[in-house]
């Protein structure tokens, strides 16, 4: 414990891959190994820059002096100026082409350009660990048959494993989503100080070919095919809504899963893992509560939320640049990064160790499943030679009756009701045959095994997960 506030997603949510990504190390490291590009490519294209100053940059990428950075941002009162100064106690004679032509959006902004791609290809990764739990979770129990409900009410049977399809191909959707983000991403180079590049024309003599070339291979050397073909100070701040936007489907997924499967808890038909010497109550020794599904659905919340921040943002922007938007991604992007791992690092969790409570399950099915199969039992009442009318009536006042007295709490059972009804013609065996619940499940088994071929491309290749989260 420390005197000194920490954020909760970076104290016990996040994944260590996540925290490091977003560390001060990796941030600053890449503004100097985006320096170092600007510079090679500046003497690539013609510039008095000498190989043993670019050497002498790469030399020291990572040796920050953060106590020389605090000092001298306290002078000038400016992050990026202080890092090159920082930058050139540490490389003398590389210290005055440092940051030549370029303004502080170069390092800030391709930095996080470079950061928050690299953390969407994470959490891809993450989405599809998740898909393969619940992918393995849906084919074991793909012929299960299970009460479906409607409106939180009774409703046909479904298939345990066919629901939760349902929760894959939310987050299939969402992997398209991120997909899509990935192959839209653009750099933004080196262009300026509103986007003109008149700097560089300066620098270049007019040639403009040498400034496109230049770019391009900074681009390159950190993995960018396409880049903005116009833009202010800044790369257009959509691009940080669009993200965001990206984020919160997952945590809309998640939380729609995670809700599910604390409605079924209370049922007590779906449980979440629970440890051997795990305190569900301080109070109430007996208790197992849905922490973890809570957890996921808490954590949504604030990440459907936090996506606001992208759309305010993106269109309060002024002409070619305004610095309100600065404090505000300081603390959005990371914060809705660390935020979208936590939840998919608990659903993970939840979802390798999901119990099924067959007989739970199987009591629920067998208690709605007379009043499901009335249909059916008309039908083969009718076969017998009964009138369709005089049936649905029996059916219908016997129904009342049973429901009746299950909303009271007292016994009932519909079909010794059905089998007393001398009109009716079929006895409680016959009744049982037309009632096995498989035979209610429609085409579950085969949409599931359908479902999961077509989404084995997708998954070849990534196992189940197999190392612990302690959450």
């Amino acid at each position: 414990m420390t005197d000194r506030y920490e954020s909760p997603l970076a104290s016990r949510y996040a994944s260590d891959y996540m925290l490091k990504l977003f560390s001060a190390d990796t941030r600053y490291q890449t503004w100097r190994k985006l320096w170092v590009s600007l510079a090679k490519a500046q003497m690539n294209c013609g510039l008095p820059i000498t190989t043993s100053q670019i050497e002498e940059l790469e030399k020291h990428i990572e040796d920050i002096d953060y106590s020389c950075v605090k000092d001298r941002e306290k002078q000038v009162r400016h992050d990026v100026m202080a890092h090159i100064y920082a930058y050139g106690q540490a490389a003398p004679s590389a210290a005055g082409i440092i940051h030549l032509g370029a303004t502080s959006c170069y390092v800030t902004d391709n930095a996080d350009l470079i950061i928050y791609r690299d953390a969407l290809k994470y959490i891809r990764g993450q989405l599809l660990q998740l898909v393969v739990n619940l992918a393995d979770f849906a084919d074991r129990y793909k012929s299960m048959p299970t009460l479906g409900y409607t409106h939180y009410q009774p409703a046909q049977l479904v298939t345990v494993g066919k629901r939760a399809t349902l929760w894959i191909q939310d987050c299939i959707s969402d992997i398209e989503e991120i997909d899509y983000v990935l192959e839209n991403i653009k750099f933004l180079g080196c262009r300026g100080t509103t986007g003109t590049e008149a700097s560089f024309a300066e620098l270049f003599g007019g040639d403009t070919e040498k400034t496109d070339r230049m770019n391009r291979m900074i681009a390159s050397d950190f993995g960018f095919e396409k880049m903005f073909d116009v833009c202010g100070q800044t790369y257009p701040r959509k691009t940080d809504s669009r993200i965001l936007n990206a984020l919160s489907a997952i945590a809309q997924s998640c939380y729609r899963m995670a809700n599910d499967i604390r409605l079924l808890q209370h049922d007590r038909q779906l449980e979440e893992p629970f440890e051997d010497n795990q305190v569900g109550s301080s109070a109430m020794a007996y208790k197992r509560n849905p922490m973890r599904c809570e957890r996921i659905c808490s954590l949504s919340r604030y990440m459907m939320a936090d996506a606001a921040n992208g759309a305010m943002t993106a269109s309060a922007q002024w002409l070619e640049r305004t610095l309100d938007d600065s404090a505000n991604r300081r603390i959005s992007l990371p914060e809705g990064f660390l935020c979208a791992d936590a939840i998919l690092r608990l659903a993970q969790n939840v979802t390798s160790g999901l119990r099924v409570n067959r007989k739970i399950i199987q009591k629920t099915v067998e208690e709605y499943l007379p009043f499901i199969a009335t249909e059916n039992l008309m039908m083969e009442a009718v076969k017998q030679g009964k009138d369709r009318q005089q049936i649905h009536e029996i059916i219908r006042r016997c129904s009342m009756d049973a429901t009746e007295k299950m909303k009271n709490g007292e016994k009932w059972d519909l079909l010794s009701a059905l089998a007393a009804e001398k009109n009716f013609g079929l006895t409680k065996e016959q009744m049982k045959d037309i009632l096995r619940p498989e035979l209610y499940i429609g085409r579950c088994t085969q949409q599931v095994e359908e479902y999961l071929i077509k989404l084995k491309p997708l998954l070849d290749g990534i196992t189940a997960a197999s190392v612990e989260i302690n959450l």
